[in-house]
């Protein structure tokens, strides 16, 4: 059996031109626009691209892009004062700031002066807690990405989520437990599996559904994976790639990879993720679909399915 590649850049695609399309509905019927901030503390490269991305991303689906930039030593009083600000401005529906941020300020302070009804990136303890309470809550990015990617491929098989085991590899409050809880909400048997699970590849081995988000390059192995899964790989680690030589600087070049042994859990899964590829895509898409749900939420507007 050779796994069907999952195309995360193919389906966040048409997520965002469905989003597109209902934020011009909502603008023409109630002259209103989505409006997403995005705070940027200091200059870590990659949270300068992925800042970069979003908001190219949320321009492109017709919304409005504040971006928020802050040097590196701001103190934490500042930055939760900026948040405080965002939180009571009327356009700003959705708020993300962008991790990591600068060892002087506090992540979790960070995350829970965000407004629960703004929180985009669905970490604050309040929406945390709905959605585990079966509530409308906004859902971290990540997970709801992987979720959709999973419909999206069983529905074409002519199946949906109800009644499989999936297993969760990694217990972060950022995947895991989200993944884990969205799971549940589609009827699936949930197991959370995690570095101290008792021979973790046979639990995986039982998977109809394997999320593989530990943090650990090529840890999931093909032997692990049951015949005809369906494996979502949440990872991305960058580890030496020798066979592509030197850089013009003469250090030795990377390569992108996943928490799963791509090529061997490929000849056994049914359908599988790539990295990069697969879920990345999906969280900038995921991160646009909780931004229009917050408006429509906050303006009492009927939520479009998207």
């Amino acid at each position: 059996m050779t796994a069907q590649k999952i195309d995360g850049k193919e389906i966040a695609a048409q997520l965002r031109g469905r989003i597109g399309k209902a934020v011009a509905g909502l603008q023409a019927a109630h002259g209103k626009t989505p409006g997403l901030a995005v705070v940027l503390v200091g200059e870590d490269a990659a949270s300068e691209v992925y800042v970069r991305n979003k908001g190219i991303a949320t321009k492109a689906a017709g919304m409005t892009s504040y971006e928020f930039r802050l040097p590196a030593d701001t103190p934490e009083d500042v930055l939760l004062d900026k948040v405080r600000a965002l939180n009571a401005e009327p356009d700003v529906n959705g708020i993300l700031v962008q991790f990591p941020v600068p060892a002087q300020i506090s992540q979790q302070r960070v995350i829970d002066t965000i407004d629960p009804s703004k929180d985009v990136d669905g970490l604050n303890p309040a929406n945390a807690g709905r959605l585990v309470s079966g509530l409308q809550a906004l859902t971290p990015c990540t997970p709801l990405g992987s979720v959709i990617l999973a419909k999206e491929t069983l529905a074409k098989q002519g199946g949906d989520l109800s009644g499989k085991h999936a297993v969760i590899i990694g217990r972060s409050n950022l995947v895991g437990k989200p993944v884990a809880q969205l799971l549940l909400n589609e009827n699936c048997t949930v197991t959370m599996a995690h570095s101290r699970t008792a021979d973790l590849p046979a639990m995986c081995r039982q998977a109809d559904i394997l999320v593989a988000a530990v943090g650990i390059a090529e840890m999931v192995k093909g032997d692990w994976v049951k015949p005809g899964a369906c494996v979502i790989d949440v990872g991305i680690n960058r580890i030496d790639a020798p066979e592509k030589g030197l850089d013009d600087k003469g250090r030795g070049k990377t390569r992108l990879v996943g928490d799963v042994a791509y090529d061997e859990a490929a000849e056994v899964a049914a359908h599988i993720t790539p990295v990069p590829g697969g879920v990345g895509p999906m969280t900038i898409a995921c991160l646009l679909k909780n931004t229009l749900t917050a408006f429509c939420r906050q303006n009492g507007f009927e939520e479009p399915v998207v």
